[in-house]
């Protein structure tokens, strides 16, 4: 039987938990929570320093769910941002996650770009690996 009565909205719902799932897998914890403001901060910190286009192109390959907590308090017109070191970078994502979040910054980082790598095409991790702070590619998994 389906959880929502709504095909779309029960994929979604299964999707945005593999998402999570990972995360927390990456992160080491087992409170969904924890990772998904380390998730929903990373995202936006990567959203931020791509570029609208950009930024418009990876949520729409996120799940619906996802999406909709990608684009919160978005204000394009304040895009890209400029960090060039990862330490900036890293600011940045903690200045998106939840302020008493027990995760650090550059963990949420590394876990949100292996998220990333296991869910998304190649072709826009070849990309978004092109946009970011050279330095954040520390951040990458080690297949990339």
């Amino acid at each position: 039987m389906s959880a929502t009565g709504l095909g779309v909205f029960d994929t979604t719902l299964q999707e945005t938990n593999h998402w999570l799932k990972l995360m927390m897998g990456e992160l080491g914890v087992d409170d969904r929570h924890a990772a998904f403001g380390a998730l929903r901060g990373a995202l936006h910190a990567v959203r931020d320093r791509i570029g609208v286009d950009n930024a418009a192109h990876l949520g729409a390959q996120m799940p619906m769910l996802l999406r909709g907590a990608y684009y919160e308090g978005w204000h394009p017109a304040a895009t890209p941002t400029r960090e060039r070191h990862l330490a900036d970078f890293v600011d940045h994502v903690a200045a998106e996650m939840p302020r008493d979040s027990r995760i650090d910054a550059a963990e949420a980082a590394r876990a949100c770009f292996s998220v990333m790598s296991q869910c998304l095409d190649d072709g826009e991790i070849v990309k978004l690996r092109r946009l970011l702070p050279h330095e954040a590619l520390n951040l990458w998994p080690e297949h990339w």
